[in-house]
């Protein structure tokens, strides 16, 4: 007889990446039926760029703009195969620790709905009325950072 164990959660790498080396992951995940160009921000080059990197793959990336003491992420996509397994929640987690340690009190985001549960376990809250971009419903969250 047998056990079966849940698979140990994959050994993750997060660092630093350039603004470009996001540019394959945004478009394939956030915006596969727009052009390329379409998810390259005119702000990228004053952004910090982080990516999760398993077994030396790219798997997740997130944008982080400060601007004094307010932080804004953009632009944050796991690969599909790579969801639901933590990697996206521990990129998320060294963004708001970046962020607070750049000085920012406070981060927010546009979320899609799809993904408020989400950010709501990272204390992101609601911030205003949701709203869409074309059909894509969207809600702007806000949480302080110590």
């Amino acid at each position: 007889m047998s056990e079966s164990f849940p698979a140990a959660p994959p050994a993750v790498t997060i660092r630093p990446i350039a603004a470009a080396a996001t540019y394959a992951l945004r478009h394939a995940v956030l915006w596969p039926d727009k052009p390329a160009a379409y998810v390259q921000l005119p702000d990228d080059a004053t952004g910090q760029h982080f990516g999760a990197f398993v077994g030396g793959a790219l798997v997740s990336v997130i944008s982080l703009f400060i601007n004094e003491q307010e932080a804004r992420f953009r632009k944050f996509a796991t690969a599909p195969a790579w969801q639901g397994r933590g990697i996206g929640g521990q990129l998320l987690a060294h963004t708001l620790a970046a962020a607070a340690a750049a000085g920012a009190t406070s981060i927010w985001c546009d979320a899609r709905a799809s993904a408020l549960p989400f950010y709501q376990r990272y204390g992101l809250g609601p911030d205003g009325k949701p709203f869409a971009k074309g059909d894509i419903s969207y809600q702007r969250l806000r949480r302080p950072l110590p």
